[in-house]
């Protein structure tokens, strides 16, 4: 199993929203690295939800992968922001994975509190001026922040 985040800002896209929901497809990202990174995700692997352009940031819940290599839809619709003329449903540029809901941490892993932790080598999201919306969860570090939570309840 790997271990990844995915950052949504809470007004457009909350785990609150997710946890209603129990599933959805992450949809609309348009960063290549980001796009490959999603590329490389499988069924049941784990992906903390960061709630980003907030105030305060922070890891603010889990989810699962619970199907991959999905070509986000949103690059078809023409009324879409996320459109991409070119491309074709015979060779989609843009692939994603659809999540489920996990769970909500009674208190979100503030931002402050990951820089505190870990170095910018151990975990790129600390890393200043870090802008990408989907990255990978070194195992060390995942189960770092999974320790950091009392009373988790996954499975």
């Amino acid at each position: 199993m790997n271990y990844w985040l995915m950052k949504s800002e809470p007004e457009a896209y909350s785990i609150a929203d997710l946890q209603q929901q129990k599933e959805t497809i992450w949809d609309g990202v348009r960063n290549y690295q980001a796009r490959n990174f999603l590329r490389q995700m499988d069924e049941g692997d784990l992906a903390f939800f960061y709630h980003s352009s907030t105030n305060p940031p922070g890891i603010a819940g889990l989810m699962r992968v619970v199907k991959k290599d999905i070509a986000d839809p949103t690059q078809f619709e023409p009324e879409s922001k996320y459109y991409d003329p070119k491309s074709s449903s015979e060779s989609p540029r843009w692939q994603t994975v659809v999540v489920e809901f996990v769970e909500t941490f009674s208190k979100p892993i503030l931002l402050s509190i990951l820089k505190e932790e870990f170095s910018a080598e151990e975990f790129i999201l600390v890393k200043q001026e870090n802008r990408l919306s989907v990255m990978p969860v070194p195992e060390a570090v995942a189960l770092k922040i999974l320790a950091m939570l009392p009373n988790l309840q996954f499975s």
